[in-house]
């Protein structure tokens, strides 16, 4: 059973935009947190930002602070990241993750989706 389903990946140029959506389902609706990681290739999979469900905390990793934008919608279930001043070295498949903590650390979530491409060309 499927239960995070990301959306909305694609290409675009530098300085461009896209938006990210993670639809869950199943065992993560109870989950606090919901993060995005992306992995390039070649490297290892890293942490872009994570958001918790009872306060709406939010963090980021440092290189996407102030162009990227997590928010969640816990009626519709849904986890959303706005990509804003795209950068070629955002070329990356992201992934959405479900846990019980927002953290940086991929290994604190135990639920992930299947990821989707985002292509930033120069």
């Amino acid at each position: 059973q499927v239960e995070l389903v990301e959306s909305g990946g694609g290409w675009v140029q530098a300085g461009g935009s896209l938006r990210l959506s993670c639809a869950s389902s199943g065992r993560t609706l109870s989950m606090n947190a919901m993060g995005w990681f992306r992995q390039a290739p070649g490297k290892e999979r890293e942490f872009v930002a994570a958001i918790s469900r009872t306060y709406g905390a939010t963090s980021y990793e440092d290189s996407v602070k102030g162009r990227f934008t997590i928010s969640r919608d816990n009626v519709k279930a849904t986890a959303t990241l706005q990509m804003n001043s795209l950068k070629p070295e955002d070329t990356a498949v992201y992934y959405c993750a479900a846990g019980n903590v927002a953290s940086t650390l991929a290994r604190r979530y135990p639920y992930w989706g299947q990821g989707t491409q985002v292509t930033v060309s120069s």
